[in-house]
């Protein structure tokens, strides 16, 4: 089955079992649980931090694009056949990527629930999901994509905590070694660090 997506990603995988190619009756099965839309040029589907669901291109094309920032970086291109989505959409978790209509085109845009009901009920459509999904949050954090950044010494019993705490549980983090970059020790030297434990927030005040 070839694959029906172009990805900027040096994948450890076979392309295909990564992006794999529906064919028109699994994507008719897959219809059942969601609904059609129309897409436009440029269309947002999906921000990092939505709801959680996938999308199966039927015709055009959409981006998944990791945004950093006001600087983007286009992760993969998925045509007629292919779906997006990883492992985020089975765990409930927030997505790590933007998901934009490249061109004008359909979609089948599947909520969560009722994709935990089809993969719970088709084990075709699961095998080839969950695998392409797993193989995707692999692939994310072999190449530390992620919305998570770590600055720490590798000498501080709380950064490895954080870090091993992250790992375990499969959320890809970029890590800067305070020990080794001195730039950026330097850059937090300025700043009074406060954090908010229970809203998730981390602010910077200069000192």
């Amino acid at each position: 089955m070839s694959s029906a997506a172009q990805t900027t990603l040096r994948l450890s995988s076979p392309l295909e079992h990564v992006f794999p190619r529906l064919t028109p009756e699994q994507i008719a099965r897959i219809a059942a649980h969601g609904r059609r839309r129309a897409v436009e040029p440029g269309e947002i589907l999906l921000e990092p931090g939505d709801s959680p669901r996938i999308f199966v291109i039927t015709a055009g094309s959409v981006e998944t694009v990791k945004v950093a920032g006001e600087v983007e970086e286009i992760i993969v291109v998925h045509g007629v056949g292919s779906f997006t989505g990883e492992m985020s959409i089975l765990s409930g978790r927030r997505g790590l990527a933007r998901t934009r209509a490249k061109e004008a085109g359909e979609v089948i845009e599947v909520e969560r629930p009722e994709l935990m009901a089809l993969v719970q009920t088709d084990s075709e459509l699961s095998d080839i999901l969950l695998r392409a999904f797993i193989l995707r949050r692999l692939e994310l954090i072999a190449r530390g994509a992620s919305d998570v950044v770590l600055l720490g010494s590798r000498h501080s019993a709380g950064t490895l905590r954080i870090k091993e705490f992250l790992t375990r549980n499969g959320h890809p983090i970029s890590y800067i070694d305070l020990e080794k970059d001195a730039e950026a020790q330097e850059f937090l030297d300025r700043f009074h660090v406060t954090i908010d434990a229970a809203r998730g927030l981390v602010t910077l005040s200069p000192k």
